[in-house]
């Protein structure tokens, strides 16, 4: 199944006549960069290219660290929203499944929340290949299906799926499953499960009042190693055989 690009640009389109694209609280976003500056063991300065950037709010965090970034995203509405607040960053329209980038050209990939809104992330996998060099890394961060919150309420299969607030293409990531294609293209791929994810708001309007509900079982439930599969959120890591 492939991913109606249609659909995602429409309704990225549509939100960012609205607001940035923005559904984590301040610390979560803090905590997923942390998150990806230490499971790449990122040196200071490094290039990192942001795959489905949206408005920019994970590549401002890594430039306010001081990383070299670039930013990519199908919804030029949203990209403009980033070009506003950090006008030193190239914020380029294009499609993961299609990198306007050299073979062998860079060093650091992250998927922002991008691989779940494809049903099948093999061409993404090829091109994250193609681009990256020998050794070099991405890193992914995806909702996990394993989650039960994330799976009652954003999983097609579950009985209170809401599609409110996402498009037709997303679905929570099953682990193995991301893994398995990942390493079929020729990466070594680990997986990593972060909890205390906590959110600003939710689409839906029946859900709005379980919010702080889930924020505290999000910053407590899950926190023990033995329940660590079980986190909300996956970050899967790829290096690119030599």
């Amino acid at each position: 199944m492939l991913q109606n690009k249609q659909q995602e640009r429409l309704f990225f389109d549509n939100l960012a006549k609205e607001q940035e694209y923005n559904v984590f609280t301040d610390g979560a976003n803090q905590k997923i960069i942390d998150a990806v500056v230490a499971l790449l063991e990122l040196a200071p300065g490094a290039q990192v290219i942001d795959l489905g950037c949206g408005s920019g709010v994970f590549t401002k965090l890594l430039a306010e660290r001081g990383f070299n970034c670039m930013a990519l995203d199908l919804s030029l509405p949203l990209l403009k929203l980033g070009k506003k607040q950090l006008e030193t960053v190239d914020f380029i329209q294009a499609d993961v499944e299609a990198l306007p980038f050299l073979d062998n050209s860079i060093d650091i990939l992250m998927l922002s929340c991008l691989v779940h809104h494809l049903p099948d992330p093999s061409k993404c996998a090829e091109q994250a290949f193609r681009v990256l060099k020998p050794g070099g890394k991405f890193i992914a961060f995806d909702p996990n299906r394993l989650n039960p919150f994330m799976y009652l309420y954003r999983d097609i299969s579950s009985p209170f799926y809401s599609a409110k607030g996402v498009t037709p293409n997303e679905r929570p990531i099953l682990p193995w499953q991301v893994r398995k294609v990942f390493s079929s293209k020729g990466f070594h791929v680990t997986s990593h499960f972060v909890d205390g994810l906590t959110y600003r708001y939710v689409a839906s309007d029946a859900a709005k009042g379980l919010l702080p509900l889930y924020n505290f079982f999000e910053l407590y439930f899950f926190k023990p190693s033995w329940m660590r599969m079980l986190r909300s959120f996956v970050f899967t890591v790829g290096v690119k055989q030599l």
